[in-house]
């Protein structure tokens, strides 16, 4: 398991003094800012983090050594990550993002079906993005207890009854 994850991300400035916008990764929107101080994914930048206020699509924030909209702008785009250590521990049922990414899945027989590439929510429950061995295109598996009735992080992996005909 990684030692950070990513809790947000800057969207571009916002405004001229050097704010930017801030999209929250995080089950509480607000609370990006009390895992502070962020870091960049390669840990070679660092900013304490001041939301001032809510804006559409996330929020707009000051971040430490960040002071015109060209610093804001070339930030775009650029993932915070948090130690994972000061992050709330999950009840059972949840999982981070990043601990599910790469794990194999198999169906309920054991065979495997392929490896989550990416965790997708577009609005209404949460998808696993699975690449399927010997082919180019991916499949989305609901993330939902009927569909993925095992998720094993110990193991690395994760246990998958699909959808009739999703895999064909």
């Amino acid at each position: 398991m990684s030692e950070t994850i990513c809790v947000g991300t800057i969207a571009g400035a916002f405004g001229v003094h050097g704010e930017v916008r801030l999209k929250s990764f995080t089950a509480e929107p607000e609370a990006l800012a009390e895992y502070a101080p962020l870091t960049t994914e390669d840990g070679s930048r660092s900013f304490e983090v001041q939301i001032t206020r809510p804006v559409k699509g996330g929020f707009a924030a000051r971040l430490s050594g960040v002071r015109s909209k060209e610093e804001a702008d070339a930030l775009r785009g650029t993932g915070l990550y948090a130690p994972r250590d000061r992050l709330p521990a999950l009840p059972d049922d949840e999982f981070y993002h990043t601990d599910l990414i790469g794990l194999a899945v198999y169906d309920t027989g054991g065979a495997e079906l392929g490896k989550v590439k990416a965790v997708l929510n577009h609005g209404a429950a949460d998808l696993l993005e699975l690449t399927i061995p010997g082919q180019s295109k991916t499949v989305l598996l609901p993330f939902t207890q009927a569909a993925v009735p095992t998720v094993d992080l110990a193991s690395g992996r994760i246990v998958a009854d699909p959808p009739e005909g999703l895999l064909e």
